[in-house]
């Protein structure tokens, strides 16, 4: 793995996934970030026992090793001067500084962008928000199921009037993991601006803004229409019936998008043994495929409904259309192409504990980059603090007063 981001320092005030996750991404590409939690408590994700739906083992806590792999923690009390002090000296060593506290928060501990440039003019500084930076709720906070999920138009997108409820996100800190991505990526574009131009910039990434992008081109055909994105009708008849989902003996599912029907009709055919099919003048080209749609689907349904997933995998893997199975985390995990491409690796916690967690989504030179784990809370004070000069009676003294864990 090449280590693109080897020699970028990266100072971190910041809990919970959204912000976090994003320096979790650059430390896997070789980032050195250091990470400032409560003096006390240490990041809020530390304590937190459920997802939601499952209960996260005492003994890996994985999603916090999931947004904060690779990183060095400082149990740091930043209400009082001398903490504040530390965080400065850290700052002045750093190439980027990444918060997610909000803006009133940041005026109160005194770590606002001036606060920071006094004391090093070339950070680039980083902020991810809920809502935005400007606005009427630039200073209230959210989560990802909010701003991302809900607010921004994603949870409508796929919100059907048979389920009766709102629905809620597929995994736990999915927007998250998605606004980390963005703001990983705006991190490396500030830097390649200030090696350029010398220029130091200011980020802003916020839940909200990720999702308005991941929504854009439904976005854009909501605005020129003047009408919301909703999901089509559950009764409404597909165009094209090789794009689409069908239901195996098994329970099971195959899912196809196969958007040239006409050419890839003779191929299906041959999979789901009807040659006859082939020369049926209902089917004859892509147009009369598409003005016949139902009687094609109605017949794709009885056939795919015959067999289990097993023998479909075996007659699908020669098919040329586009196809997959429908598959759930594990599956995902195990599937052929994310091991070939290591997108899961193994791991092991501070006490040599195994687990396995999902990898940086972009290869450099055809290497994954392999994760490492999160640190334990504080457990790299010592060091830096020594990296900043303090010797062990100022560190001591420090910790007497609760300054430094």
């Amino acid at each position: 793995m090449t280590p693109v981001m080897q020699g970028v320092r990266i100072l971190e005030v910041a809990e919970h996934t959204f912000v976090p996750a994003a320096s979790a991404l650059l430390a896997d590409l070789g980032a050195d970030v250091i990470k400032i939690e409560h003096v006390e408590r240490g990041d809020a994700m530390r304590a937190l026992a459920s997802s939601g739906i499952a209960v996260v083992p005492k003994d890996v806590h994985v999603l916090l090793e999931h947004s904060n792999r690779g990183k060095r923690s400082l149990g740091l009390d930043l209400t009082s001067e001398a903490g504040r002090d530390i965080l400065y000296r850290i700052a002045a060593t750093s190439d980027v500084f990444l918060t997610n506290k909000l803006p009133s928060v940041r005026t109160k501990l005194h770590v606002d962008v001036d606060d920071i440039r006094t004391h090093n003019p070339k950070i680039i500084y980083v902020r991810g928000t809920g809502q935005g930076e400007r606005g009427p709720d630039a200073d209230r906070g959210s989560y990802d199921s909010l701003a991302f999920w809900a607010r921004s138009g994603v949870a409508v997108g796929i919100m059907r009037p048979e389920y009766g409820h709102v629905p809620v996100p597929p995994g736990p800190g999915f927007g998250d993991s998605i606004g980390a991505m963005t703001i990983a990526g705006g991190i490396m574009g500030a830097l390649f601006h200030r090696e350029r131009t010398g220029e130091a910039t200011t980020v802003d990434v916020s839940l909200l803004s990720s999702a308005v992008w991941s929504m854009g081109q439904a976005m854009a055909l909501s605005l020129l229409l003047g009408v919301p994105w909703t999901p089509p009708p559950a009764d409404q008849q597909r165009m094209n019936p090789l794009s689409g989902n069908y239901l195996t003996s098994d329970g099971r599912w195959l899912s196809f998008t196969c958007l040239q029907a006409g050419k890839y009709w003779a191929p299906m055919c041959e999979v789901i043994e009807r040659p006859d099919l082939v020369t049926d003048p209902r089917f004859a080209d892509h147009a009369s495929l598409l003005a016949n749609s139902g009687e094609a689907i109605a017949i794709l349904v009885e056939v795919f409904a015959a067999r289990p997933l097993a023998e479909w995998r075996e007659r699908l893997a020669t098919f040329v259309g586009q196809w997959t199975v429908v598959q759930d985390t594990l599956e995902a995990a195990a599937d052929p192409q994310s091991i070939a491409n290591s997108y899961v690796q193994e791991c092991t916690t501070a006490d040599g504990i195994p687990f396995q967690l999902s990898t940086v989504p972009v290869q450099y030179d055809e290497q994954p980059a392999p994760p490492r784990r999160a640190p334990q809370f504080n457990e790299h004070g010592d060091e830096i603090l020594a990296e900043l000069g303090l010797d062990q009676e100022a560190v001591l003294d420090l910790k007497i007063r609760g300054v430094v864990a």
